[in-house]
């Protein structure tokens, strides 16, 4: 029986998912998902199961700010402003959750810009 592509996208971030969990230590996760249109990053307390802090390319204020929320520069700035607002909260090392997509483009773009903001991966 053939798979679609949204359960293929399912199992790979099932699997990206599971080796995360195998090195992360304890570590705050850093969570990844974009769309056509936006890319939306936050880290996550897997223990606590809540989300400690946040950053999206919908926010007002990056909103008015960038040119578009789907493009490599705007996935940089949001890295940027989530590592920010991350040290802020006390949190310096994180395990980074690519979920189904490649590290490319935008996703590797948001890791770069965290990465600059302060964030150890």
């Amino acid at each position: 029986m053939a798979s679609n592509n949204n359960d293929t996208a399912l199992r790979r971030k099932a699997r990206v998912r599971r080796s995360i969990r195998a090195r992360a230590y304890g570590k705050p996760r850093l969570s990844v998902h974009r769309s056509s249109m936006q890319i939306y990053a936050q880290i996550i307390d897997d223990v606590k199961g809540t989300t400690l802090v946040a950053a999206s390319s919908l926010e007002k204020d990056q909103r008015s700010a960038l040119k578009s929320g789907a493009n490599v520069e705007a996935a940089r700035i949001i890295g940027k402003l989530l590592a920010e607002r991350a040290v802020a909260a006390g949190v310096k090392d994180v395990v980074f959750d690519r979920g189904p997509y490649m590290y490319h483009g935008r996703v590797k773009a948001l890791a770069d810009g965290a990465r600059e903001g302060g964030l150890n991966f």
